[in-house]
């Protein structure tokens, strides 16, 4: 192998996942790469047994195992980032398989400067002719996926399935928000951060990983944790004007009483904190990417 390749830490957070984490690591172990990898399995609480066939496992010697009580998707992401021994990192769904050459070809432009942060085109395990291509935001924050472009471009948002970045960008930016401690929005926030922080996310369209999207959870969403997430994420990096529009999409719940948490858990001051630190205001970014918000 050269030496000169950089090594990849390949990070899942895992929870119920069932026979997915196993076929999602064969596919990351036999597919040809000249890139040296390392797995990093956070199991978040699973009580399936998902992550059992660790003990016996033909490539347990790349895999790191860490166990978890519930920290949700965003920390255990950062967790697994913490304990990476690569300076590049890749953060992936636990219900995917892989192309060959994918992480070359995606780690190749983070090194060569072509990009901050970078993510595959997304397709479907279980049709692969449907594929999505970075996103971006609606007018309700939800998320929509790109059409095919012909070459390496410009995305708002990098889907979680797969996000490779370095190591020094993603602990310049503080890695996930660590006040998000349920599932929702922990891709969208991330992405916003990199680009008001002066960093640019790409979409590698002739790269593609196939992703198995469910129409449900294997364990129970918490609904305000969404809500909470979602206006979490405006404070720390809307306009006031955007914040208010943000409180009018919550429609289960009080609004009121979600902000006040979100508030309560000091998100003013880390507010203040990213202000200090833009290199582009908010209103820029959704003109750019053509985000009517």
């Amino acid at each position: 192998m050269n030496s000169k390749l950089p090594k990849v830490s390949v990070i899942f957070p895992v929870r119920n996942e069932g026979k997915n984490v196993k076929m999602t690591l064969d596919s990351l172990f036999t597919v040809k790469s000249n890139i040296e990898m390392e797995a990093i399995i956070v199991d978040d609480a699973s009580t399936d047994q998902c992550c059992h066939f660790l003990s016996n496992y033909p490539h347990k010697d790349k895999v790191t195992y860490i166990r978890t009580n519930g920290i949700g998707p965003a920390n255990a992401r950062n967790l697994g980032a913490e304990n990476a021994h690569s300076d590049y990192l890749a953060f992936c769904d636990a219900h995917m398989t892989f192309e060959p050459f994918w992480i070359d070809r995606l780690v190749h432009h983070v090194i060569h400067g072509r990009s901050n942060a970078v993510c595959p085109a997304i397709g479907s395990l279980t049709d692969p002719l449907i594929k999505g291509y970075g996103q971006s935001l609606t007018p309700s924050l939800k998320i929509k996926w790109h059409q095919k472009h012909k070459y390496l471009f410009e995305t708002a948002v990098l889907p979680g399935a797969c996000i490779v970045i370095s190591k020094k960008v993603f602990q310049d930016i503080g890695g996930f928000e660590t006040g998000f401690s349920t599932w929702g929005h922990e891709d969208v926030e991330l992405s916003l951060k990199l680009w008001l922080f002066g960093y640019q996310c790409h979409c590698e369209p002739n790269v593609t990983v196939l992703h198995l999207f469910r129409t449900s959870h294997p364990y129970s969403v918490n609904y305000e944790g969404i809500y909470y997430n979602m206006l979490r994420m405006a404070y720390l990096h809307f306009d006031d004007k955007r914040i208010k529009k943000a409180k009018t999409l919550v429609i289960h719940g009080s609004a009121a009483k979600i902000e006040k948490r979100v508030i309560q858990d000091g998100v003013l001051n880390k507010r203040g904190q990213y202000l200090r630190r833009r290199k582009m205001d908010i209103e820029e970014l959704f003109k750019k990417f053509h985000i009517y918000f």
